[in-house]
């Protein structure tokens, strides 16, 4: 299936690892234009460096998303260099899964701040496309209550709700807006296999909680962030995609 990115410009955060980095790399193998941040400028260097062997155009920054004005600046900057912007993905997250206040705090700055600063400062960019698309990363834990504490389910519900908004309000203007909520994703330098080696009983419980008996590799969630952010989605918007092997079981209708 030609998912219609050839040329496209995409802007992911949180693109050197895991999740994010998959995401990135599917976006250029499939023809797209990539600009990725993160906190980590050795990564975002490397990142870049990869993409391009796709023979695409990249870029990246290292920021801090919860600066305000440096991630309007990364937008805007990519949009300049890479001709506009067509895409965007809202990866990063602050993984607070503590059930303090410091944990709500960096909830709302990183999860659902960035997400919002990221699209107020990608819109206007893409109103110029003909295929702009929004995709925020939230997570099975705003699903349902689980292991993390209630911050993090909450602001990840939260962005479930926001792109719903996102999606009524701007569809008139031909840009869609979805979540993709991923299940357990095990990757090496990920929380999962920190917690595998730091806290074993914990980790032997998540497994033991997932019908397929694994988690998830993180190309099985980017290949549902690229489609559902692909013209070859066009007329999907305000949904909520749920790729988590059967771990959750409450029914979505």
């Amino acid at each position: 299936m030609d998912l219609g990115l050839t040329g496209r410009k995409v802007l992911v955060t949180g693109g050197t690892k895991g999740i994010g980095r998959r995401c990135a790399e599917i976006f250029a193998e499939e023809g797209a234009h990539v600009a990725v941040c993160a906190r980590d400028s050795s990564g975002v260097s490397e990142t870049v460096e990869v993409l391009r062997r796709s023979g695409v155009t990249a870029l990246g920054r290292g920021l801090d998303v919860r600066q305000a004005h440096a991630l309007r600046s990364w937008v805007n900057d990519s949009a300049a260099a890479l001709g506009g912007v067509d895409i965007v993905v809202a990866n990063v997250s602050a993984l607070a899964v503590g059930d303090d206040a410091a944990a709500w705090q960096a909830g709302f700055e990183v999860d659902m701040m960035h997400s919002v600063g990221l699209v107020e400062a990608a819109l206007p960019w893409l109103e110029k496309s003909d295929a702009g698309a929004i995709t925020l990363v939230s997570s099975v834990s705003g699903r349902e209550i689980d292991f993390t504490g209630p911050a993090y389910g909450a602001f990840k519900a939260a962005l479930v709700h926001y792109a719903q908004g996102l999606a009524v309000r701007l569809a008139p203007r031909g840009i869609r807006a979805n979540t993709v909520s991923p299940g357990n994703t095990y990757f090496p330098g990920g929380v999962w296999q920190s917690i595998e080696t730091n806290s074993p009983e914990t980790f032997a419980g998540a497994l033991a909680m997932n019908p397929m008996g694994r988690m998830a590799r993180p190309e099985e969630i980017a290949r549902g962030i690229v489609f559902l952010s692909s013209p070859a989605s066009s007329f999907t918007s305000g949904t909520n995609l749920v790729i988590d092997g059967a771990l959750t079981k409450g029914v979505q209708l």
